[in-house]
């Protein structure tokens, strides 16, 4: 439908923002082997993954998975690909991100790339990224979160990968959809738990 090297170009060339190239691959590899382990259809799944950030680091990232959503449709009328598999590859990306019910995933291609989206933000992988973006930020690379903070209160205490953690990281394991994606959270998430209790235990020099 779409190869790598197709879906290439259209992305910024630069490994160190969070949705360049190199990320797309890892939720490439992870909606594949989801997909073939789901039953679903691993051709539409793999073209979403390619193509499911098209608009990430741009001025429109809040929206990008309804711009990333129509450009997908282009690129894939440009390659001749049938109008029912690109409406359902966009399905994939609008509701990749779903924040709100009418993005809501309704096929089992959506959850697989929706799940495999999520896992690139966790586990070892994903403990680099919160400091990548971290240090992009210029947040430093520890600080002491506090009860209230993770209790959901504003405290105004300086944010850091610590504090990504505790606000998002930790609860990506629980809103995955399918029963493979949840499992390889479990293991990924085991990791990413053990990295900051032990990274809290060091700064707090007693380890």
């Amino acid at each position: 439908m779409i190869t790598v090297d197709q879906a290439r170009p259209y992305y910024l060339e630069d490994g160190g923002t969070a949705h360049a190239f190199d990320h797309v691959l890892r939720v490439t590899a992870l909606a594949h082997q989801i997909a073939q382990a789901e039953g679903a259809d691993v051709a539409i799944v793999r073209a979403a993954a390619l193509l499911h950030d098209l608009a990430s680091d741009g001025p429109q990232r809040e929206v990008h998975h309804l711009v990333g959503a129509q450009r997908a449709l282009e690129i894939l009328a440009h390659l001749g690909v049938p109008e029912g598999q690109a409406a359902a590859v966009a399905h994939c990306i609008r509701s990749h991100r779903f924040r709100v019910p009418e993005d809501a995933h309704q096929t089992l291609e959506a959850m697989c790339l929706y799940d495999a989206d999520k896992l690139d933000a966790i586990g070892a992988v994903g403990i680099a990224r919160a400091f990548v973006h971290g240090a992009r930020l210029g947040q430093p690379m520890w600080a002491p979160v506090s009860a209230e903070f993770v209790a959901g209160l504003a405290t105004g205490e300086r944010h850091s990968a610590h504090h990504e953690y505790h606000t998002k990281l930790v609860k990506i394991k629980d809103r995955l959809y399918t029963p493979t994606g949840r499992q390889i959270a479990a293991g990924r998430h085991l990791f990413m738990a053990g990295f900051f209790e032990r990274m809290t235990l060091e700064i707090a020099g007693l380890e």
